[in-house]
């Protein structure tokens, strides 16, 4: 552990889209996949017509100091994100794996067991509550609604909340900043404790100018090793212009 992330690997997006990675460096190889490496792209079959999920951009979370011409060797375990914002699932059949890590050695020692965190090989579980809304335009209510996310991991990292507003096919990062009338509580992303809840609530005046159709919010919570669990909850607006 961790698997080096080549071309075979099965990389998926939350609604089952296989991928289908670009290497720019192919000078290594694995059980017959190509190494991928920081900044590699790849595409996206999303099954999710209303606005797929159309690729991706390798990033590495610098947990390994194996390099390809100055860039770092992807592993499997490292938190990626479709364009749009949502996490990557991505799985490796082969055995070789990179326990290197970028911290510099004293010459002639052995390299450490890896630290606890980087051990750890439990996905976060994540939780959205209730995971269906609705609110009418028309009547204006309910005049607030509010989702409860709970977050576990042994090694917390971050959480990401990202908002896929189907009916326009766009995508708004939720983490750091909210528009008028949306209170997400914590906010920030931050995550040090073992369990975590994140409060997300809204009044008529935001869900009156959303777009009337469905609206996704994906919560994403990521452990210190690159794993990552999430959930959904929709909204659903009706009413409206």
């Amino acid at each position: 552990m961790p698997q080096i992330l080549t071309t075979n690997a099965r990389i998926v997006c939350p609604h089952g889209g296989l991928g289908t990675s670009l290497p720019t460096a192919p000078k290594w190889s694995v059980s017959g996949g190509i190494v991928l490496v920081e900044n590699d792209t790849g595409t996206l079959a999303c099954p999710f017509l209303p606005y797929p999920c159309l690729g991706y951009r390798l990033r590495s979370m610098g947990l390994n100091a194996s390099r390809i011409d100055g860039r770092r060797i992807m592993l499997v375990t490292d938190f990626n994100q479709t364009l749009t914002g949502l996490p990557l699932l991505m799985a490796e059949t082969h055995t070789t794996v990179d326990n290197s890590t970028p911290a510099p050695l004293p010459p002639g020692q052995p390299a450490p067991p890896l630290a606890p965190e980087l051990q750890d090989v439990v996905a976060p579980v994540v939780a959205v509550a209730p995971p269906v809304l609705a609110f009418d335009a028309v009547k204006q209510t309910p005049p607030t609604l509010a989702m409860t996310c709970t977050l576990a991991a042994a090694h917390p990292l971050q959480w990401v909340l990202t908002l896929i507003n189907e009916p326009l096919k766009s995508h708004v990062d939720l983490t750091h900043g909210q528009p008028p009338g949306l209170t997400v509580a914590p906010a920030g992303g931050g995550w040090e404790q073992a369990a975590l809840t994140v409060t997300v609530t809204m009044d008529a005046a935001f869900m009156t100018a959303l777009t009337p159709g469905r609206h996704h919010f994906y919560l994403t919570g990521v452990s210190r090793r690159g794993l990552s669990g999430h959930a959904e909850s929709v909204l659903t607006v009706t009413g409206g212009p």
